[in-house]
């Protein structure tokens, strides 16, 4: 069984992962959910993409593209979206674009504790993968002081943050654009990673539980994550505590794909448990 370790945000600790190999990631299907909580997944989904035709979500969702008109009649009503053309996409993604930020920054303490114990862990001239995210950004952000790293990252603002610094090497696939997490994802995205190898991964989730692993908000992600867990030697996720029990629309696999998880003290008991039984190694961003 794999320990559990607390850490100061203030102190770099590097803790002994286990080791395992990554697998593939999957998706399973879904029955048609009540109206208020497919709203919310509807929303999430524009959050991640920034837009979405009303088709695809009635496939997805399993609702008629009556009901899916009905359902963007009410998020524009409530000022999120606007309907266009057969689809909608997210107001807020002009600026978000333009100024740089990321659609999803609840929780900002506890991802920043995160971020700075896991930059902790991250030694000079190591080859890092970044995942796309909030709490993957709040990792960059801590690991300007290092020296030599060679990093390759799908979000355009890690890679400008980290760009900057003359002693790293910052490398990015190419793929589609989308705007809302600044990042790179698609088949072609994915492809990047076939002949990369990194001693770690910093992964980002929407959703991470004993039952359905680790869940995000729509399938375009999937391959490049799972690409990325291919190419890391050890993954850790880092996501803040308020993800655990919270099942996003589409599942990656289960947490067997992770060798550690860095979170903050929110994390109950029962659940550092039931995840340390699995042998993943807890690390507490305190």
């Amino acid at each position: 069984m794999a320990g559990r370790t607390k850490l100061s945000a203030k102190r770099p600790n590097s803790p002994k992962a286990l080791r395992r190999t990554a697998s593939g990631g999957s998706t399973e299907p879904r029955s048609a959910l009540l109206a208020e909580p497919r709203r919310a997944k509807i929303l999430e989904w524009l959050q991640e993409e920034g837009s979405a035709r009303v088709r695809d979500l009635s496939g997805a969702f399993g609702v008629s593209e009556v009901t899916v008109r009905q359902d963007l009649e009410r998020l524009e009503q409530d000022g999120f979206i606007t309907r266009d053309h057969g689809g909608a996409y997210l107001n807020s993604v002009p600026q978000q674009v333009q100024t740089l930020s990321l659609q999803h920054l609840a929780n900002m303490d506890r991802k920043r504790k995160i971020g700075r114990v896991a930059a902790g862990l991250v030694q000079d001239h190591e080859t890092l993968i970044l995942d796309a995210g909030s709490t993957t950004t709040e990792v960059a952000n801590h690991l300007t002081g290092r020296q030599g790293l060679t990093v390759i990252t799908n979000a355009l603002n890690i890679a400008l943050t980290l760009g900057a610094i003359p002693s790293f090497e910052v490398h990015m696939p190419g793929g589609h654009f989308k705007a809302p997490t600044l990042s790179l994802s698609g088949e072609k995205s994915a492809q990047y990673f076939d002949n990369i190898f990194a001693s770690r991964l910093f992964l980002a989730t929407a959703g991470v539980s004993i039952e359905a692993g680790l869940t995000y908000p729509s399938f375009a992600d999937l391959p490049i994550k799972q690409a990325m867990i291919k190419a890391a030697s050890e993954v850790y996720l880092v996501a803040d505590s308020t993800k655990v029990n919270r099942n996003s629309f589409t599942r990656l696999g289960g947490l067997e794909l992770i060798q550690a998880f860095i979170t903050d003290d929110g994390l109950a008991d029962a659940d550092a448990n039931a995840i340390e039984r699995m042998g993943i190694k807890i690390i507490i961003a305190s």
